[in-house]
């Protein structure tokens, strides 16, 4: 008997999240399912792994149906990692990362924890893809998700992902019937504009919270994230973790 596909499903918001809890629940119709998540949110935390304190998993039971689940006191990066070396029976052939209660277009996708799991996933070899929707709120919508999720998963198991490569998918924050459809896109010139605002705590000392407006930088390319989400679109973006400038190779050769 065929074996079923071996799906990882993580995020960064948090093993209870809305958003894992939605997915994990797509990704039971095309395999077996574990669950190795954050046991607190770690938005924002790129691609860094826990070097200097430890880690410990504990089981949950959040997820209906998954063969296993386990919350980690790590990053997202760690529960890939863990589950990978300790906690899966095998390689999976699968990580799925979200569902990201919040946008991870354009730049977006180097401080994500969410897309960072996915990256690691790739790392390791195995197809991985990131889901995001453009919705912070913790009582977020994600109903229009789900035929999209299973289009990409199941094209994804179809025909694997070259070795390196996954993909961010990014959802705008509509109705099934108010989507356009589904865009294979680019990365957006996009940016944030940040200042850190001072602020005074309840004895006079001085702190700071990072502020900041998106910019994206190229708002009529027709071809990038943004303009798709900003046209109703749901966007899919081949990444990958290498990041050397290969366009400039060359000219340093000739030049150092």
């Amino acid at each position: 008997m065929q074996q079923k596909p071996l799906i990882l499903v993580t995020n960064d918001d948090g093993v209870s999240a809305p958003g894992i809890l939605h997915l994990s629940s797509i990704a039971k119709k095309f395999g077996d399912v574990y669950v190795i998540a954050p046991d607190k949110p770690q938005s924002g935390m790129g691609h860094a792994i826990t070097i200097n304190a430890m880690l410990r998993i504990q089981k949950t039971n959040y997820h209906a149906g998954v063969i296993e689940e386990y919350s980690c006191t790590g990053t997202p990066v760690d529960c890939v990692k863990m589950a990978i070396s300790k906690l899966l029976p095998r390689k999976p052939d699968l990580v799925l990362s979200g569902i990201n209660h919040g946008s991870n277009s354009s730049i977006n996708v180097i401080y994500s924890g969410t897309m960072s799991a996915a990256i690691e996933g790739s790392l390791e070899g195995t197809s991985a893809i990131g889901f995001s929707l453009s919705d912070y709120d913790i009582n977020a919508d994600f109903s229009a998700t789900s035929s999209y999720i299973e289009k990409i998963t199941a094209s994804v198991l179809k025909d694997e992902l070259p070795k390196g490569v996954c993909l961010n998918v990014n959802f705008p924050k509509l109705k099934s019937d108010e989507i356009s459809g589904l865009k294979v896109c680019r990365q957006a010139k996009a940016n944030w504009v940040e200042d850190f605002e001072e602020r005074k705590d309840p004895y006079g000392r001085s702190y700071y919270w990072l502020t900041g407006k998106f910019v994206n930088f190229e708002p009529d390319a027709k071809d990038t994230d943004e303009w798709a989400l900003a046209n109703g679109y749901v966007s899919v973006v081949p990444i990958m973790h290498d990041l050397t400038a290969h366009n400039y190779i060359t000219h340093l050769k000739n030049t150092l």
